[in-house]
C-alpha cells in the first residue's frame, strides 16, 4: 500500500525538522518535501504533487500560509491542506471553511506532539472533510436560540466528533454505538441544521462551519 505524501513548510526550519521527524518515525505518512516560505511551497507542491501540505500561517516574506496554501489550492484542488497555527480562534478557522474547496484543516502547534489528531488533521484534509482542532472548541457552548443550541446532547457530541475529523468508525466507537445509528444520528443532525441532501463533503463542511458560528465561551 502507498505512503501518505505530504509537504511541510514552515519558516522554522527546527520546527520542519521535528515535524518530520515526526511523520517520518510514527506514522505512515512520508514526508516529499520541505519548505520555508510561500513561493517554495508553491513549487515544490506542483513538482512533488503531495496528499497533503502542512502549512504554517505565518511565513516569512510577502506571502502568509492561507495565500500558500491557496494557490497550491487552485492548482491542486485534491490536495489536503493542513494549516498550523499558533492561534486558538475559531475565527481563522470559519474563514478557511468559507472557501470554495474543501479539504481544510486547522490544527495548533501545540498539539503536534498528539501523533493521532496530527494523523486525523492529514486524513480528513485529504478525504475534503473539515478537521478542526479540539482545543479551539474547547470550553465553549451554542448560543441560546440558535440551531446547534438545539440539538440534543447526544446529536452535539455526534456533531463536535464531525468537526473533529473522525469517521463514522471512529465515532460509533467513542459513542459506544453502531456505524448504521451513526449515520443515523448524523442524518438527523443534517436535519436539523436544515442541510439535508448536501453531498457528504458538503454536509461535513457546512455542519462544522454552523456549529462553530454558534459557539460562544
Amino acid at each position: 500500500m502507498d505512503k501518505t505524501t505530504a509537504l511541510v513548510v514552515d519558516d522554522q526550519e527546527f520546527f520542519t525538522e521535528m515535524l518530520t521527524t515526526t511523520l517520518s518515525s510514527k506514522t505512515d505518512i512520508e514526508v516529499v518535501g520541505v519548505a520555508h516560505d510561500g513561493p517554495g511551497a508553491i513549487r515544490l507542491a506542483l513538482e512533488k504533487s503531495p496528499d497533503a501540505v502542512l502549512m504554517d500561517i505565518e511565513l516569512g516574506g510577502n506571502m502568509n500560509g492561507i495565500e500558500a496554501a491557496s494557490a497550491i489550492k487552485d492548482s491542486l484542488p485534491d490536495t489536503g491542506i493542513v494549516i498550523l497555527s499558533m492561534h486558538n480562534d475559531r475565527r481563522y478557522v470559519t474563514n478557511l471553511l468559507q472557501r470554495d474547496s474543501p479539504g481544510w484543516s486547522y490544527l495548533l502547534k501545540q498539539s503536534l506532539p498528539d501523533v493521532e489528531t496530527l494523523v486525523r488533521a492529514i486524513s480528513g484534509s485529504i478525504a475534503g472533510w473539515p478537521v478542526v482542532d479540539p482545543a479551539v472548541m474547547a470550553n465553549l457552548s451554542p448560543r441560546e436560540g440558535t440551531p446547534v443550541s438545539r440539538l440534543t446532547p447526544r446529536l452535539s457530541e455526534l456533531l463536535q466528533c464531525i468537526a473533529q475529523g473522525y469517521n463514522n468508525a471512529a465515532i460509533a466507537e467513542i459513542m459506544g454505538i453502531t456505524e448504521r445509528s451513526v449515520e443515523a444520528y448524523t442524518s438527523n443532525v443534517y436535519r436539523e441544521l436544515d442541510i439535508s441532501g448536501e453531498q457528504d463533503i458538503h454536509a461535513r463542511v457546512k455542519a462544522t462551519l454552523l456549529y462553530l458560528q454558534d459557539l460562544q465561551a
